[in-house]
Formats: structure tokens, sequence, C-alpha cells
């Protein structure tokens, strides 16, 4: 009794689970240094359709039809189920197992030097066994296992973020090409009629022919570029198309006007909201999982500890078998103990805590990643909300200096190069103005992807 309990005692010592030391995790902010503060951790809290705060129809119709078709969740959904059938088929090892059975027999033995007559055995019955988890061995694996499965279920949301990122991006992305489009589409039709004009006034002898050419080099450069526009909005709608599972030549969105609201993520929202991050929450339970297995590794070195039992019928003749004469049963224990495994045991243990060590560092990082994420993006908004504000006063100075441009030009007082010069001026602001207004829709949605989710 005293040596089984030294083995207890000494089991609960070999397989205590390696806890993970604080200085080699990252450090949670007390704020981020773009106004934010930190709170209670969130991670049960939902994550909410974040998209339908942009106020676009077509935007939420595209979020539905991903979710719907897209190929990497329809994978990671598939992965997710496999996680969890071999949560239970490791957990079904903790089970009774009860099993039934049927033989026939046809024997010949030697008996006494001679051979003797053949005989037949018939035998029926049902086996039982039970292994106690005495050392942890089977329940750590069934923990570990549950927790790879809720970290797939962790990486499942990362790829349906990750796909409703895309989508709202690509989207903003084809809106904000329609809006330069529509921009160097009228900014053509201006030239032309500046090459019409000048045209004119050439055939009257009043300008030289040299600014005819500069107006047709540039109508020509225009219509140039607004191809290339139009090339990369057939890409994104394509690009579009993949991410909604769908086949890009039957897929199409109608050009219009870009009327998606800009939605404002408020300053104070806390810093622990990241717990609820897909990936973190993933690399969180891989971490668990990868504690849980080194106790897995360590509990082999105790023994094996099985109760069985078998009942049923044996008779050599067949009509007799089920007679209660013919009844037959045991009960038994077994415990086995590897005594030389040539250092099977101690390495499956150093596999397994260098595994956790590993896990370790990825949590580490995968953390740091976060806390980079949404920093890039605050600093990302606010710079560009600066930007927006610059940009909107040169285009206001270059629209004055176009116009006033124009009417010396019509009235005689500057050359066609002194307009053409304003002209691409104005062009090149609002393009750029176009320019600013784009990447600040996508670092929101890049904020709302580096926060997990909704923000509120």
């Amino acid at each position: 009794m005293r040596s089984f309990l030294l083995i207890l005692l000494l089991a609960g010592c070999a397989t205590s689970l390696p806890k993970v030391e604080a200085e080699k995790l990252p450090a949670v902010p007390a704020e981020f240094k773009e106004n934010w503060t930190i709170a209670a951790p969130a991670e049960a809290q939902p994550r909410g359709e974040w998209w339908q705060a942009f106020s676009d129809p077509v935007l939420d119709a595209l979020v539905q039809r991903a979710e719907r078709n897209n190929a990497s969740i329809q994978v990671a959904a598939a992965r997710l189920a496999q996680a969890r059938a071999l949560a239970r088929l490791t957990d079904a090892e903790r089970s009774l197992q009860v099993g039934a059975g049927a033989s026939a027999q046809r024997l010949q033995g030697i008996v006494g030097g001679s051979s003797g007559p053949a005989r037949s055995l018939f035998a029926t019955g049902g086996d039982l066994s039970y292994e106690v988890d005495l050392f942890g061995r089977l329940s750590r694996a069934t923990d570990a296992a549950v927790l790879d499965a809720q970290a797939r279920e962790g990486l499942l949301q990362s790829t349906r973020l990750l796909v409703q990122a895309e989508v709202a991006q690509t989207y903003l992305a084809l809106r904000a090409l329609d809006a330069e489009r529509s921009l160097v589409g009228s900014t053509l039709s201006a030239y032309r009629e500046t090459l019409s004009l000048t045209e004119r006034r050439w055939r009257a002898g009043d300008v030289a022919e040299l600014d005819v050419a500069r107006s047709s080099a540039e109508v020509a450069e225009t219509e140039s570029e607004a191809l290339a526009l139009d090339r990369r909005r057939a890409e994104l709608e394509h690009a579009l198309a993949v991410l909604a599972g769908e086949t890009p030549s039957t897929f199409a969105v109608t050009a219009d006007d870009w009327k998606t609201t800009l939605p404002v993520i408020p300053a104070g929202v806390p810093a622990t909201v990241l717990t609820r991050r897909p990936d973190v929450s993933a690399a969180q339970n891989t971490l668990a999982a990868a504690q849980a297995r080194v106790g897995v590794a360590k509990a082999a070195w105790f023994p094996n500890v099985a109760l069985t039992a078998t009942g049923g019928y044996a008779s050599p003749e067949l009509s007799d078998l089920f007679k209660w004469s013919s009844r037959a049963w045991g009960i038994g224990a077994l415990l086995s103990l590897p005594l030389l495994d040539g250092g099977r045991r101690k390495a499956g243990v150093q596999a397994a805590a260098a595994d956790f060590d590993g896990a370790v560092a990825r949590y580490r990082e995968q953390v740091l990643v976060a806390f980079k994420d949404v920093e890039d993006q605050l600093a990302a908004l606010r710079l560009l909300t600066e930007q927006a504000e610059a940009q909107a006063r040169a285009v206001a100075s270059a629209s004055r200096s176009t116009a006033l441009s124009d009417a010396r030009y019509r009235a005689g007082y500057v050359s066609r190069l002194d307009l053409l010069d304003a002209q691409r001026s104005e062009l090149r602001n609002r393009r750029q103005a176009l320019q600013v207004r784009s990447a600040r829709y996508q670092s929101t949605v890049a904020l709302v992807r580096a926060l997990g989710g909704s923000w509120e």
C-alpha cells in the first residue's frame, strides 16, 4: 500500500504541467499611443456585423455571399470539424470499451503420441475493458485535443474575419476607382473641349501649331490613363468574384457613385479588446494544448492499469452453445510498465517540452503583432485625417488656378502651356485627394480587423 501511495505521489510531481513564465510574455500597455485605454478582458464579446457601419447595401450583399461560398472559409470549417472529431476520438479512450464476438473452430490434437479425433469448438460472448486513468494521461490528452479544436475554431473565426475584411477592402478600392475613373473621364472631356478650341484658334491663326500638338498629346495621355483604370477595375471585380466564391465571367458590380459612409471608431476602446482576436485566441489555446501534452508525455513513465472482464458460452456442440452449463467468464486486471525503451519516453517528454516553448514564443509574437496592427492603423487614421484636410486645401487652390488660367487663355493673355500646367495640377491633386480618401477607408477596415471585429 505504501509503495502504491508513493507511486501516486511521484506521479503527481512528474506530471505537473510547466508554467508560462511572465517575462516571456509581452506586457499589456496601460494604453495605446493613440489615446486608447485598458479595461477588463472581453473574450466572449460578440464581433458583430461590423461592415454594416459603412451603410452600403452592395457591400452587405457581397459579404453575405462570401460567407456562404468562400472556399477559404469552407476549408477552415472542415478543419474545425476534423479537430472536433479527433477530440471525440481521444475522449473515447476514457470510456468503457465493450465488444462482442463469436467463433467456430475445428481442432485436432496429438494425445499420448497419437493423433486424436478432430473436434469442433463453438464460442460466443462479450469483452469489457476499462483503463484506470490514475496518472491523468487520458484526461490530459482529451484536454489537449479539446484545446486544439478550440484553436481551430479561433482559426475559422480568423479566416471569416479575414475574408470579410478583404471583401470590404476590395469593394471600397473598386468604388474609389470608380470615382477616379469618373474624375479622369470628366477631365478628358474638358481636355477634348480645349483641344477643339485650340484647333479652331490655330485655323484662325491665333495660336501656333505647337499648342495643338500639346493639347492632342494631353488628350491621348489621359485616354491611356482612363484605359489603365478600366483594366485595374476589371482586376478588382475578378478578385471580388473569387472572394465571393463565384465565377468571374458571371460576376459583376455595377459602377456607381461612391456613397459609402466612413464610420468613426471612437477613442477609449480598451486595449484588452485584442483578447478576442481570433488569431490571439487560437494561439492561446494552442499554448494550453502544448502545456497539456507535456503532462501526457510525463505520464508515460508510470504504469498503465486496465480492468478487463469477459463472459459468454463455449461448447464443442453448436446445439449446446447457449446452455447454462456452457457458460464461461473471467475478470482480470493488467498493470504494464515499460522498463527499457531506448530513451523513447525521455525523448517524448523533451519533444513535448520543446513544443511548449515554441508555443509560448508563438503566442508572445502573436500578441505583439496584435498590438502593432492596432497602433499602425490608429496612427494611419490620425495622419490620413490631417492629410485629407491639407489635400482639400490643395484641391481648392488648384481648381481656382485652373479657372483663372482658362479665362486668361481664352482671352489670349497666357499660353496653352500655362493652362495645361494648371489642369494637370488640378487633376493630380483631385486624384491624390481620392487616394487619401480611399486610404482612410482601407485603414478603417484594417483597424476593425486588427481589433478582431466590431469595436462596440
